[in-house]
């Protein structure tokens, strides 16, 4: 038998990783932690700057190593710096995502910085920046980044420019606790022709300026003037308030035939609410899920603390019989959360499912503080509702908050 060197083999032996097709590398790398990736540059020559190529970018205050006793001004120091050389050294030709996810930081000044350089490059495509004060303007930057095709912006003040060039490549847009004027989201939405999805969410009630002493001018009709391709909709109960001020429309500007999935904060005892909720119900021609959270504990504060008149609602204004026109045809989906199972909410559940001859599924999520008790006696009323269902297959399910 011949004798082989398994020296001689080893060295003969091709180097795999040093040989793994580059395609496959950027592959590789998208799906670790950016420390991680960065690590890579010493398994091998090829490897060494594939990372600064990395099109996903994602920064938190865990990328930073410190010991336990450090403060947070070390901290923030420290993590800077590596995202300065991070951008430095990226060399790809675009940044398909940027997030920046360091909340009890306060790297505010350090974030307009980096936006200023990101503006500078025109090159990213999506936006995530969390923060934890809410009072934190936006620098005047951001603005320039109108090659934006999502962003997601948490807890800072959102105050656009009186002149704003176009955002034509924007399509989705999440808004978690920010500031904003109306008259500011109007400005803004007015260059973002092809927004597709619309999140404007705050489980802060605080008072903010979206409706300056009351002085409503931006309402729902308003609002789909500007998003005719929406697909996705989300609004709180804060900013429902608002907008459902005035009359409910009996049409809209645009058809909404893009529209899909509507989650609306509901507050029953608000008659504007109620309305507008019901219209949005009767033209849900291709609306797949609808969720509606309805929102009764909060309704008497907003009512007491804000300045906008609250039309309250009638105690019969949700029988059936007030609603001889009102057809849900299309409403096969809908989804209802926080419900406490008051005499009111069982009237809305009535007036839907009478009116929806289409419905499947109907699936309501008790609020937290519903007992085991309570929920039994709920089923029991919900399943043996005493009034003919224009559906009668539709299936109803109640379940407990995860």
């Amino acid at each position: 038998m011949e004798y082989e060197n398994p020296t001689s083999r080893q060295c003969l032996s091709p180097d795999i990783i040093s040989n793994i097709p580059q395609n496959i590398i950027e592959s590789i790398l998208s799906r670790m932690p950016l420390r991680d990736a960065v690590r890579t540059s010493v398994l091998s020559k090829k490897w060494r700057y594939s990372w600064r190529g990395m099109p996903r970018l994602t920064f938190t205050h865990k990328m930073a190593r410190l010991l336990s006793t450090s403060g947070c001004s070390e901290l923030k120091c420290e993590l800077a710096k590596a995202i300065y050389h991070v951008l430095l050294l990226h060399k790809g030709p675009q940044i398909l995502e940027f997030k920046c996810l360091v909340s009890f930081l306060h790297m505010e000044s350090e974030f307009a910085q980096i936006i200023s350089y990101l503006a500078m490059r025109n090159c990213v495509k999506e936006l995530s920046f969390t923060n934890d004060n809410s009072s934190y303007k936006l620098p005047s930057s951001f603005f320039s980044l109108q090659g934006l095709e999502r962003m997601l912006l948490q807890n800072c003040t959102f105050e656009p420019p009186l002149i704003v060039n176009g955002f034509s490549q924007l399509k989705r847009m999440v808004f978690c606790n920010v500031e904003v004027t109306a008259q500011g989201l109007q400005r803004f939405l007015s260059k973002c022709p092809l927004l597709k999805d619309f999140i404007l969410v705050t489980n802060d009630l605080r008072k903010n300026d979206f409706a300056a002493e009351g002085r409503n001018k931006f309402t729902f009709v308003d609002l789909f003037s500007y998003v005719p391709l929406i697909k996705t909709l989300a609004i709180s109960n804060y900013y429902m308030k608002y907008l459902c001020a005035g009359a409910s429309p009996h049409s809209l500007p645009t058809s909404l035939v893009h529209l899909k999935c509507v989650y609306l904060d509901v507050c029953l005892t608000e008659q504007n609410m109620i309305s507008f909720t019901l219209f949005m119900l009767r033209i849900s021609l291709l609306f797949l899920y609808t969720f509606i959270d309805i929102f009764n504990k909060i309704s008497n504060w907003m009512s007491d603390n804000e300045k906008l008149p609250v039309q309250q609602t009638r105690t019969n204004f949700l029988d059936p019989e007030n609603h001889p026109d009102l057809k849900l045809d299309h409403l096969e989906t809908l989804d209802i959360r926080l419900f406490s199972g008051l005499p009111i909410e069982m009237e809305f559940v009535k007036l839907v499912m009478t009116k929806s001859h289409a419905l499947k599924n109907v699936r309501i999520e008790l609020d937290a503080d519903v007992s085991v008790d309570e929920q039994k006696i709920l089923m029991d009323m919900l399943l043996l509702l005493p009034f003919p269902q224009a559906s009668p297959s539709a299936k109803l399910t109640v379940v407990r908050p995860y």
